[in-house]
């Protein structure tokens, strides 16, 4: 059985919320010349969300696109100080980006969105969310090496 993981279900669940949304608005327009008020900010919170956990899903997944052909004609020994130099250097920069993100919301806090009025925290939450979760499974890469790496001194 497939394994299935939180970030690939919250991921779906906004990008359906998105769908239904727009769905919903282009129809009370077409049919009834009267569309939902808040459509366009829901489903933009909610493409900001999936966009941020569908990302780190993403990364989980080794799905990003990259340009590895010189990685891939190196001897294997290279290949993994390679892979470790750059799951180091990813964790730095999702490090930061998370801390920056941390204090941006936490700004953002007191400034409510257009239309529905809530606070912009809750937006850019998505921030913390998706760039933590990058973060953590680039830790968890890091581990996996050193543990590849000490099995192979075996």
């Amino acid at each position: 059985m497939k394994k299935v993981y939180f970030d690939d279900i919250i991921a779906c669940i906004f990008v359906l919320i998105t769908i239904l949304t727009v769905v919903a608005n282009v129809g009370m327009r077409y049919f009834f010349n009267s569309p939902i008020r808040s459509a366009e900010e829901i489903a933009t919170i909610c493409f900001i969300w999936s966009v941020f956990i569908g990302g780190a899903s993403c990364y989980r997944k080794k799905m990003h696109m990259g340009i590895d052909i010189l990685v891939q004609i190196m001897p294997s020994k290279y290949r993994k100080i390679v892979e470790l130099f750059v799951n180091i250097i990813v964790a730095m920069i999702t490090g930061t980006a998370f801390c920056l993100s941390l204090k941006f919301t936490y700004i953002s806090r007191i400034k409510p969105t257009a239309v529905l009025g809530i606070s912009s925290a809750y937006v850019n939450s998505a921030l913390i969310v998706g760039f933590g979760l990058i973060f953590i499974y680039t830790i968890i890469e890091i581990l996996k090496i050193f543990k590849k790496k000490g099995d192979n001194d075996e």
